[in-house]
């Protein structure tokens, strides 16, 4: 996901999340006392948290107009409040998609504050500070006669379905699996979150979508309709995944304080990350 907030809009988010931090119902658990962890005694001599940052919208967005902060999102709220409670700096560390997990191993950075999906191979070598989720939908065409009396995904498995997804997409064998049943239609990807054109052009009855780009393609095309319905797809359990940030492995008290704040912020991240995917 590559969508960037611009002038007003992305201010207005910043105000936000700056906000979202400025009270909490209960303190946040304090770090640990010096001596207790190597990472955190580190990061307090240097005056520094050092974190890998990679734009991923709703999660974490850089600020391109340069008039506030320079990041905002979930994730930045978070880094932000770490580093107040160590009384240091947030430095961010520009990285990218095939860096953003190896810097942490070679200490390039305290923790990796790019959302990351927590994969059984990535688990395998960092640890994860888990914050939010992402997960599947189905959207199709709200004219369709098929889906009218479909209120659950389970219904979708049948032959008098049609079912598009992109070829080599992350979706495509959780679509195999999932629906075996229903008739699948493999396209190329066209760098579009989901292949709209199957469904509008009616040569598919629904097509899989992340649940945070569902949001501005329901914006942008009138008409369709996802299941599952509830909350517009947003607390979608399907090909669900945890999102968080992530650290060396090896760092028990370090993960177990980290994890503690980020577990009594839940709900304000939530809110901040509700904030800024109805801005996408």
């Amino acid at each position: 996901m590559t969508l960037r907030f611009r002038g007003m809009a992305f201010a207005a988010a910043i105000g936000l999340a700056s906000l979202a931090t400025s009270a909490f119902a209960q303190p946040l658990p304090a770090p640990p006392a010096p001596g207790a962890s190597a990472r955190i005694d580190a990061i307090r001599k240097a005056g520094v948290l050092r974190v890998g940052v990679l734009s991923n919208p709703p999660w974490l967005v850089e600020d391109t107009t340069r008039s506030g902060e320079p990041w905002a999102g979930p994730a930045w709220v978070l880094a932000q409040e770490y580093g107040k409670l160590l009384g240091v700096k947030v430095q961010p560390v520009l990285v990218s998609h095939e860096t953003k997990v190896p810097v942490i191993a070679s200490n390039q950075v305290d923790m990796t504050i790019s959302p990351l999906s927590a994969t059984p191979e990535r688990k395998k070598v960092v640890d994860f500070v888990s914050y939010s989720k992402t997960s599947i939908c189905m959207f199709g065409r709200a004219d369709n006669p098929k889906l009218a009396k479909i209120t659950t995904v389970d219904e979708l498995n049948s032959p008098d379905i049609t079912i598009a997804y992109f070829t080599g997409g992350g979706e495509e064998n959780w679509v195999k699996q999932r629906f075996p049943k229903a008739v699948l239609r493999g396209v190329s990807t066209a760098g579009a979150a989901a292949p709209v054109e199957e469904i509008m052009a009616k040569r598919a009855d629904v097509s899989p979508i992340n649940r945070v780009p569902w949001v501005a393609l329901n914006r942008k095309v009138k008409g369709l309709t996802v299941r599952p319905a509830a909350d517009n797809c947003q607390n979608s359990t399907e090909l669900a995944n945890d999102i968080g940030l992530a650290v060396d492995k090896n760092q028990p008290e370090y993960l177990a304080w980290l994890t503690a704040v980020a577990d009594a912020m839940h709900k304000d991240l939530l809110a901040d990350e509700e904030r800024i995917t109805a801005k996408m």
